[in-house]
């Protein structure tokens, strides 16, 4: 799946390098997500390890950057419900936001779940206090649903959580 300047695809060990520098030691890029920041190359390796027997069985993705070639980020979707289907979280290293690279993903994961999972129905969920990521949201088409607060995993306090989705028509 490609856009632009991005493309989504299965992540490589050689990968681990860039995710580690881009994005998984960066706490700018964990702050709105429910993982913890990467400590060390040898966490990250084993990360890697563990993301890529992940993305064995799930539709989730790295997100490389066509003009470095290198993992910049990463982004899946999964399945909620009968034709329904959600992000299962985006996230970019900090050097690379701002540059439209969110929209190109989110856009991909929209076609994606319209064109080859036969959705009816793209949920979208932010921090209420993710400001970038709810305007992420509206610019793509997708319309504010309703708010729910949960417990964040990370430090065990409570956040309110906002739910935006599409109809996907063929």
């Amino acid at each position: 799946m490609e856009k632009e300047d991005i493309f989504l695809g299965k992540a490589k060990f050689e990968d681990w390098k860039a995710m580690y520098r881009n994005v998984w030691s960066r706490p700018e890029a964990a702050r709105f997500m429910m993982w913890q920041v990467t400590e060390s190359e040898e966490e990250a390796m084993e990360r890697m390890k563990r993301t890529i027997l992940f993305q064995e069985s799930h539709d989730t993705y790295l997100v490389y950057e066509k003009k470095s070639g290198q993992a910049i980020g990463f982004a899946g979707v999964g399945k909620i419900g009968p034709g329904l289907y959600g992000e299962m979280g985006i996230a970019l290293g900090p050097e690379f936001v701002g540059k439209g690279y969110g929209k190109q993903i989110l856009y991909l994961l929209i076609e994606y779940c319209r064109n080859f999972l036969h959705g009816k129905e793209f949920f979208y969920h932010t921090q209420a206090d993710n400001e970038a990521s709810k305007a992420l949201a509206l610019s793509c088409g997708l319309t504010y649903r309703y708010s729910e607060y949960k417990r964040d995993l990370k430090n065990g306090g409570e956040y309110e959580q906002e739910i935006y989705s599409i109809k996907l028509e063929p």
